[in-house]
């Protein structure tokens, strides 16, 4: 009796996570998109640009290499809030160390720095079993402070080290390029490995997905660590860009990384999203920005903007569900 019961929870589980894996329909973040792209190329005479395209995906690109593995953590039923600090951290840090010891042990201490702030977290959730939003809620707070106190509060300038921002190889910048191998990489490993269907699972029914034998807490963990690397990652790459490491520069991350999560279908309550679905509304936020700043609306308007979408995003799928739940 015992087996028959584990048989019909594992494949109540692993139809659950097929459901999932399912590309969302992209019909209506498409006729966003090209709305938008409408909407701006006649607002601007510079939007359509070849160069404004290129800023436009290589300014997302540093946002979309951290939305990869938060798009795991957040099918996975978790949040990572403190991806924007995270990557300020990395940045200050870089900084240093290129100044004082080289490249090579700038890119190791970034390195080093993600895999142990992503052990932190992922211990922190999974062994004492604190919440990940008020974790990671946390760690923005945190490791402000600590890029606060890594400058004394200023920008640290930094030369010889552009090339991961701003090299062109074959004319595409190169941060697209990173984004573009992570994305392709991340979105094998949720549709075929077992890795990505054991993310699905947890989302799904997290108790079924113990009963099957699905290591959660190791999962959950794994993910937390990738994270917190994709972050240093960020981190390094926008310095790059600026020469610079900023205590500022990963301001309002976070939102952005969740807010295209969300618009492209993924569910805060586990269960559902894909990459896809990630990069087109990683593109609607990119898009928006640029046009916005295209056309001279003030920063603050632009904030407002991503915080509505975000509500609505947000709004829409705890309506979905709802009719799900009466329809079930």
């Amino acid at each position: 009796m015992a087996n028959l019961r584990g048989k019909k929870v594992a494949q109540d589980s692993e139809e659950g996570a097929k459901r999932a894996r399912k590309i969302p329909d992209s019909a209506p973040l498409i006729a966003v998109l090209i709305l938008m792209i409408v909407y701006f190329s006649i607002a601007s005479e510079y939007f359509l640009q070849v160069e404004n395209f290129k800023n436009i995906f290589a300014n997302a690109a540093v946002t979309g290499i951290v939305c990869i593995p938060s798009t795991f953590l957040i099918i996975a039923g978790q949040i990572d809030l403190s991806v924007g600090s995270a990557a300020a951290v990395s940045g200050m840090l870089l900084a240093q160390v290129v100044n004082a010891h080289g490249i090579v042990a700038g890119l190791l201490a970034v390195l080093l720095f993600g895999l142990a702030f992503g052990c932190f977290n992922g211990v922190i959730v999974t062994l004492i079993g604190v919440n990940s939003l008020i974790t990671t809620l946390g760690g923005l707070g945190f490791l402000y402070g600590v890029a606060l106190l890594i400058g004394n509060g200023q920008t640290v300038g930094m030369n010889n080290f552009e090339w991961l921002g701003t090299a062109q190889p074959l004319n595409i910048p190169l941060p697209i390029i990173i984004f573009a191998g992570l994305a392709v990489l991340g979105a094998i490993t949720l549709r075929y490995t077992k890795f990505g269907r054991s993310i699905y699972a947890i989302g799904s029914n997290p108790n079924a997905a113990r009963v099957v034998g699905i290591r959660s807490n190791r999962i959950i963990f794994q993910t937390f660590v990738l994270s917190a690397v994709a972050s240093a990652l960020a981190g390094a790459v926008l310095t790059s860009q600026l020469s610079a490491g900023s205590p500022n520069s990963g301001l309002g991350l976070e939102l952005q990384v969740v807010t295209a999560i969300v618009l492209g279908g993924a569910s805060l309550a586990g269960g559902r999203g894909s990459i896809f679905g990630t990069v087109l509304g990683l593109l609607i936020v990119g898009i928006l920005n640029n046009g916005l700043i295209l056309m001279d609306v003030p920063t603050f308007w632009q904030r407002i903007a991503q915080g509505l979408m975000l509500i609505v995003a947000v709004s829409f799928d705890s309506i979905r569900a709802k009719l799900n739940n009466t329809r079930a």
